[in-house]
């Protein structure tokens, strides 16, 4: 089969080509290769799937389900890229993993040639995505919402057999929790903390339950600036708004793909004079990408990673 080919056709196309093409009833699709085994009823954030009993190949098409398989050590099938690469920060973990396309463009033809039994898609997917992807295996949106990393990581070890894993990583998580707020203590209940996150050329603020927010102020307890109490989803933030706001503590992301025609954005706000006029550029309280600035902030791997980049900025 020349797969080049296949786009010429577009997906929903070439399944019924591929389905017509059998002759004597036999599916060569993966979605109805995985009918023909025995199935399990597997329930995730109150949603029954269908899955066949063995889910030995996994399609990670969202880069929380990658960040999940990095922190449990499990190598999918094929998983999404970013810039046509792996993301650097999960290249150990994922190294040689097949690549699937860009994560809100996922390769339907490459998934295809993956046979997968289940795959990992975005919740953050349009209805058209996730469509064709579940004509090729059965989807499961997975979240982004960081208040559900704990189901997003018991789905995966359930899926893998890592169970015991997923349960480890969730009871340390919180172990760190408590010990990360005793370090830092009641120091911080005065001051002012925000993530802002710079994509194309602009700044944003989150709701107070997503991305890392969710760290600071669910986790730590720290309090709730009235900007991000406000927030109902992504929202921009103007540099006077921000002076206004005047954090005390800044964590500040910048990737360079998502700011690919503003490449000196984070360069122009340490040079802006009403950026310098707040507490956090003034006393050196400024922290650029805490954790990879690609790191989606509601998951195992980047609520640890950044649970300890936090406390050791904040404690000093």
């Amino acid at each position: 089969m020349n797969w080049k080919k296949v786009s010429g056709i577009g997906l929903a196309a070439f399944l019924s080509f591929s389905l017509a093409a059998c002759g004597n009833g036999e599916d060569t699709t993966a979605g109805s290769e995985a009918s023909n085994k025995h199935e399990q009823q597997l329930t995730y954030l109150d949603k029954a799937y269908t899955l066949p009993t063995e889910t030995d190949t996994i399609v990670a098409a969202s880069l929380e389900s990658m960040e999940d398989a990095a922190v449990l050590g499990v190598e999918p099938a094929g998983a999404l890229s970013v810039g046509g690469e792996t993301p650097a920060y999960l290249e150990g973990n994922l190294a040689g993993v097949e690549l699937i396309g860009e994560k809100m463009q996922p390769n339907y033809e490459t998934i295809l040639t993956l046979e997968p039994d289940v795959i990992l898609g975005s919740s953050k997917f349009p209805e058209d995505v996730r469509k064709s992807l579940n004509d090729i295996a059965m989807t499961i949106p997975y979240s982004h919402i960081a208040e559900n990393w704990e189901e997003n990581l018991e789905l995966l070890g359930s899926l893998t057999g890592k169970e015991e894993e997923a349960a480890e990583l969730i009871a340390d998580y919180h172990a760190d929790t408590e010990s990360a707020k005793a370090e830092i203590g009641e120091k911080l209940q005065d001051k002012k903390i925000l993530v802002v996150r710079i994509r194309s050329g602009s700044l944003y603020i989150y709701p107070e339950n997503v991305y890392l927010n969710s760290v600071l102020y669910g986790d730590l307890g720290l309090p709730v600036p009235e900007v991000v109490t406000a927030a109902k989803a992504q929202e921009e933030i103007s540099m006077e708004k921000l002076a206004d706001v005047n954090p005390d503590y800044l964590f500040l992301q910048f990737e360079t793909t998502e700011n690919a025609e503003n490449a000196s954005a984070l360069e122009d706000l340490q040079a802006n004079d009403i950026f310098k006029t707040t507490n956090a550029a003034k006393n050196d309280h400024v922290f650029i990408n805490a954790i990879d600035p690609l790191a989606q902030g509601g998951t195992a791997w980047s609520k640890t990673k950044f649970l300890k980049a936090a406390t050791e900025k904040l404690a000093e």
